[in-house]
C-alpha cells in the first residue's frame, strides 16, 4: 500500500489570461497566474486621462448623459468613453474626450497619450501600442458654471 497523496491536475480555463513581462502583474509564476480583466485596463486608462489638464470629461453625448445619472447614485464609471483591446503582452486604447475651451487640442491629446501609456505600462505591465484620441466636443464655460458666485448687481 502506497502512502502517496494524489496531486491535483490543472483544469481548463475559459477566461483569457494576459501574460506580459516577468516583472508585471500578469506574469505566470510558479504559484499561479494573475488575470487582469479588460474593464480594469479601461478604468486605469480613464482615470489617467481625466487627470490630464484640459480634459473636461470622457465619452460621447449619450455616454456622458448616462454617466451623469450614474454619478448621481454614486456609481460613476471610470472607464466611460474608453475602449481597450488587450492581448497577451500589448494593449491598444481608444478614448473619446470632451476638452476644455480654450486649450490646445493637440496638447491635450498628447498629454492623454502620455498619461495613459505610463499608467497602463506601470500598473499592468502591458506594452501600449497605440492610444487613439477622439475629441468629440469642447466644453465652453457658461454663466451657469458660476451660479454660486455673488450676483453682480444688487
Amino acid at each position: 500500500m502506497s502512502n502517496t497523496t494524489p496531486t491535483a491536475q490543472p483544469t481548463a480555463r475559459t477566461s483569457k489570461t494576459v501574460t506580459a513581462t516577468t516583472d508585471s502583474l500578469n506574469a505566470d509564476t510558479t504559484h499561479g497566474t494573475t488575470t487582469v480583466e479588460d474593464s480594469v485596463v479601461e478604468k486605469i486608462a480613464g482615470i489617467a486621462a481625466r487627470e490630464v489638464p484640459g480634459v473636461h470629461d470622457l465619452g460621447g453625448g449619450a455616454a456622458r448623459a448616462i454617466g451623469a445619472l450614474r454619478t448621481r447614485i454614486n456609481q460613476a464609471d471610470q472607464g466611460q468613453g474608453v475602449s481597450v483591446e488587450v492581448g497577451e503582452k500589448q494593449a491598444a486604447v481608444d478614448i473619446i474626450v470632451v476638452a476644455e475651451y480654450p486649450v490646445a487640442l493637440h496638447r491635450v491629446a498628447d498629454g492623454i497619450r502620455s498619461a495613459v501609456t505610463t499608467a497602463i505600462e506601470t500598473l499592468v505591465g502591458l506594452e501600449v501600442t497605440e492610444v487613439n484620441v477622439t475629441i468629440a466636443d469642447v466644453n465652453i464655460p457658461t454663466d451657469d458654471d458660476s451660479a454660486d458666485e455673488a450676483p453682480r448687481v444688487q
